[in-house]
């Protein structure tokens, strides 16, 4: 049964035990792996895990829901990677009219189309690409997407960045959506009350270093920044308003008990339980952002 190693930190690997493997190509931007482990179905990029069958409604929530939350309105909705289609699938149903899908990687996209059991079917992801419906697919580089779109003049009220992990590689293309430069892109495209929302890392402390550098670049970028610490999960998310929001935790968390959600794997108390930061975002001292 093949193994992957995958690095977690500094001295710390997991090992996933993957059979069935069902897609394993390396495209012009990646390798990609999908096979089945413990978790179900499950996609790996470059050797790390991506989603799961088993957890990845949990990840795709904590990502997406808060920050629809935050929002005023959910109308027009930009996704940035996230190749499984889940967060499309999620923005739609909070009851976008439109979501424009970036993803510079045609054939990671299509590979999990066909192979992942959730996410696009290959029939959804055609009429995505053909833009027929309300999800408009297109294969480009996330920060040459954003460029044209605020040339055109283009405003989205919720704006997705769903990548691969951030790192060291300085060859790694898509740490630049990670940087303040393209937040502050990101900002230039919203409408009035608009949010922009990404994975932010983990907040175990001898992995948090990802998560202590975008919360640096949020809190320089947006005025109101809402952590969100997964309950069921390993990662921590934020969410950015350009104009300050009083108490943000509290105010998605009195939303979704005031309007309800379509959520399977979190409810207002999660939500509201989630939303404080770790200490040492908080207070300072030895892991507190530079």
């Amino acid at each position: 049964m093949p193994l992957i190693h995958e690095p977690v930190g500094d001295g710390l690997t997991r090992v996933w035990e993957v059979g069935d493997v069902r897609f394993h190509e390396r495209t012009p931007y990646q390798e990609v792996l999908i096979g089945t482990t413990a978790q179900g179905v499950s996609l790996f990029c470059d050797g790390e895990r991506q989603s799961t069958e088993a957890s990845q409604l949990v990840y795709h929530e904590a990502l997406m829901v808060p920050a629809l939350l935050l929002a005023e309105r959910v109308r027009r909705v930009l996704v940035v990677g996230s190749s499984e289609g889940v967060a499309s699938r999620l923005a739609v149903a909070a009851g976008a009219s439109l979501v424009d899908h970036v993803d510079i990687d045609a054939d990671a996209v299509r590979a999990c189309a066909e192979h992942l059991p959730y996410g696009y079917t290959p029939a959804e992801l055609a009429r995505a690409e053909r833009g027929d419906g309300p999800v408009r697919v297109s294969y480009a580089d996330g920060w040459a997407f954003l460029a044209a779109a605020e040339s055109r003049g283009e405003h989205y009220d919720v704006i997705v960045i769903d990548l691969p992990d951030e790192n060291t590689d300085p060859d790694a293309q898509h740490n630049r959506l990670y940087g303040t430069d393209f937040l502050a892109r990101c900002v230039r495209l919203l409408a009035p009350g608009g949010v922009v929302t990404c994975q932010a890392g983990c907040p175990t402390l001898w992995r948090n270093e990802t998560l202590r550098a975008s919360w640096r670049r949020f809190r320089e970028v947006f005025g109101a920044v809402l952590y969100f610490g997964s309950d069921e999960h390993e990662w921590a998310f934020l969410s950015g308003r350009a104009d300050p929001v009083e108490d943000p935790g509290a105010l998605v968390a009195r939303r979704f008990a005031e309007r309800g959600s379509g959520a399977a794997t979190l409810d207002a108390e999660a939500l509201l339980g989630g939303c404080t930061p770790p200490r040492s975002l908080r207070v300072g001292g030895l892991n507190q952002p530079s």
